[in-house]
C-alpha cells in the first residue's frame, strides 16, 4: 500500500485534513453552524464545476465560490437571522449552478461524482501541498485568535458585552469555515463535508469536558475514520467515503450510547 504514490499523497490530505477538522469542527458544533456547512459545500459544488468550466482545478474553483459566499455571509445583519427557507433556497440555486456548469463544460459524469462524493485516491502531489498550504494558515490563525474564538463561541453572552472585533472575528472564523469545507471535499466530497467537519467533534462531546480535551478526541476521531476508510478503501476496492462515512457514524453512535449507558 505504502509503494504507491497516490495513496502516499491520499494519507498526507487525510491526515492534514482530518487535524484540521477536529479544530475546526468544535467550534462548529459548538455554535450549531452544521447546516451552514452543508450550505457552503452545495456553493463549493457550483464553485468547483465552475472551475471545472474554465479549465482550473476544481479546488480552485471551489475556494473562489466558498470564501466569496462567507464573506458576504459575514456582512449581513447578524440581528436578523437567515431564515432556513432562504438557506435552502441558495442551497437549491447553487447546486442546480453546479449542474449548469458540468453541462457546458461538456465534463464527464465523473468529473460530476468527484466533486459530489470525493476522490481521494486521484489527489496529487500538487492538491497535497496546496491542502497544506490552506490548513497551515488557518491553523496559524486559530493560534493566534484561539483565545477570542473560546470566548465568542463558547461564552456568546459574555462575548457580546465585553469582546472587541467581535464582528471581524465572526468574519474570519467563517473564511476558514468555508476553507475548511474546500479542502475536506476533496476526500469525502461536497455533500458529505458534514461527515468529517462535524461528526468527529459532535462525538468528542461525550468524552471531552474542556475544549482542549474536545479538540484532542475530534482529531483522534477524525483522523480514525480517514485512516480506516483508507485501508478498507485499498483492501476492497470500494469508495473511500463510504467507509470514512460509516466510520464516523458509528464512532459517534458507540459514543453515544456508551454515554447513555454509563450516565
Amino acid at each position: 500500500m505504502w509503494q504507491y504514490e497516490f495513496m502516499q499523497n491520499a494519507w498526507i490530505a487525510a491526515t492534514v485534513i482530518s487535524i484540521l477538522c477536529g479544530i475546526m469542527g468544535v467550534f462548529i458544533v459548538a455554535r450549531q453552524l452544521a447546516f451552514l456547512t452543508h450550505t457552503l459545500s452545495e456553493i463549493g459544488f457550483a464553485g468547483a464545476s465552475f472551475g471545472v468550466w474554465l479549465g482550473w482545478t476544481p479546488l480552485n474553483g471551489m475556494l473562489l465560490f466558498t470564501v466569496l459566499s462567507a464573506l458576504t455571509a459575514g456582512t449581513l445583519d447578524r440581528d436578523k437571522p437567515v431564515k432556513d427557507t432562504l438557506i435552502s433556497l441558495i442551497s437549491a440555486f447553487f447546486m442546480g449552478l453546479g449542474v449548469l456548469f458540468l453541462a457546458i463544460s461538456k465534463a464527464g459524469t465523473a468529473y460530476a461524482t468527484n466533486i459530489l462524493f470525493g476522490s481521494i485516491v486521484g489527489i496529487s502531489h500538487h492538491d497535497v501541498n496546496q491542502i497544506i498550504l490552506i490548513a497551515g494558515v488557518e491553523f496559524l490563525v486559530i493560534l493566534v485568535l484561539y483565545r477570542r474564538l473560546k470566548f465568542a463561541f463558547f461564552d456568546p453572552l459574555g462575548a457580546q458585552s465585553s469582546l472587541q472585533h467581535g464582528g471581524l472575528i465572526s468574519l474570519c472564523f467563517l473564511v476558514m469555515m468555508s476553507l475548511s469545507v474546500s479542502v475536506v471535499s476533496q476526500i469525502v466530497g461536497s455533500l458529505l463535508v458534514f461527515a468529517l467537519l462535524t461528526l468527529p467533534a459532535a462525538a468528542a462531546q461525550f468524552w471531552g469536558h474542556s475544549v482542549h480535551a474536545l479538540m484532542a478526541w475530534s482529531i483522534i476521531f477524525a483522523l480514525l475514520g480517514t485512516w480506516l476508510g483508507l485501508a478498507c478503501g485499498y483492501w476492497t476496492n470500494l469508495p473511500v467515503t463510504f467507509f470514512i462515512t460509516t466510520i464516523e457514524t458509528l464512532i459517534y453512535l458507540i459514543s453515544a450510547g456508551l454515554h447513555r449507558y454509563w450516565s
